[in-house]
């Protein structure tokens, strides 16, 4: 079994010696391939890649606002996290009250891509500044609707009851650490054709209690290789670290499950020159203990240490 940051390169690697072209729903097309698994050793260090920069902060405050259970992208926007707006902007620019420039395909076309990307900059720039400023704006436009944060700490049920996941599973860990039954799901097939802005990607994590140490699984039916599954590694052992602490437990192995692994075609280069790096040794993640409840916690509690990746590899999200 490979470990530490090697786990994720072979996965890289994988997937362009033996992935299936495929179409997928951004027209950018990927090479894929269904079914594969890593696992990371928490005791060997906090598995933020090193072949390229991942940013921290991002992942934490993140990871915060499902915890939360917010779904609005106010929060994340007063942390300077970026990572959902894409979402939030295109049903505010498909929106019949959107007062701006073209922001199709077909604007594109007309302006061309240079003037497209200024004037699409420009349209991001200020809907970014209504969310902030303005709370019916935000309300509005900014709610991604039943995403993560909702599905973990207030499930609908058929009984227009809520279900806190979350808080169940810590309970239930504390209480009854050997249970098989420490599982949260962000998969309600109820909300996904119409309530979300994006069906949820990592899609059910479940926990396990050996020797005084917490391990966790996640089942990620769809994983962005490049882009996104550095993200969840990453948040989904923070997380892990978290409850550990918590519950009064050591972190123990961080197991990641991927139904459609896939690279874009156009992270190609960008996975290439990152195999060509030599990897570094993982840092370490520092919790605040005078906070004991995971709700409790904000961005500034969590601090990293040691901490020296190669420079950021940059490349495009699909929508």
């Amino acid at each position: 079994m490979a470990k530490g940051e090697q786990a994720y390169l072979n996965l890289c690697r994988k997937v362009l010696e033996e992935g299936t072209e495929k179409q997928d729903r951004t027209g950018t097309g990927t090479y894929s391939l269904f079914g594969d698994q890593m696992r990371f050793d928490l005791g060997d260090g906090f598995p933020l890649l090193t072949t390229k920069k991942v940013p921290f902060r991002l992942i934490v405050s993140e990871l915060l606002w499902f915890i939360n259970g917010d779904t609005n992208i106010r929060f994340l926007l007063q942390h300077h996290n970026n990572i959902w707006n894409e979402w939030a902007f295109k049903a505010w620019v498909e929106s019949d009250q959107y007062d701006g420039p073209d922001m199709t395909d077909f604007g594109r076309r007309r302006l061309g891509d240079e003037a497209f990307d200024h004037v699409y900059q420009q349209e991001m720039k200020r809907f970014k500044t209504l969310i902030l400023q303005d709370d019916q704006f935000a309300e509005q436009f900014g709610d991604l609707g039943s995403v993560y944060g909702r599905q973990w700490r207030a499930w609908k049920t058929s009984r227009n009851e809520t279900i806190d996941q979350l808080q169940q599973v810590i309970d239930q860990i504390k209480e009854n650490p050997d249970s098989r039954r420490h599982i949260v799901t962000a998969w309600n097939p109820e909300d996904v054709p119409s309530n979300m802005a994006l069906p949820p990607c990592h899609a059910l994590f479940q926990f396990y209690v050996a020797e005084g140490k917490l391990s966790c699984q996640l089942y990620q039916r769809s994983g962005d290789i490049f882009l996104g599954v550095p993200f969840n590694i990453a948040s989904y052992a923070l997380l892990t670290y978290l409850i550990a602490h918590e519950c009064g437990l050591e972190p123990g192995e961080f197991i990641h499950t991927l139904g459609d692994a896939h690279i874009y075609k156009n992270h190609l280069d960008q996975v290439n020159e990152q195999l060509g790096r030599t990897p570094r040794s993982f840092p370490v993640v520092r919790l605040n203990t005078a906070k004991r409840s995971i709700f409790d916690f904000t961005v500034e509690d969590i601090t990293l240490e040691g901490y020296d990746p190669h420079p950021a590899i940059k490349a495009p999200i699909a929508v």
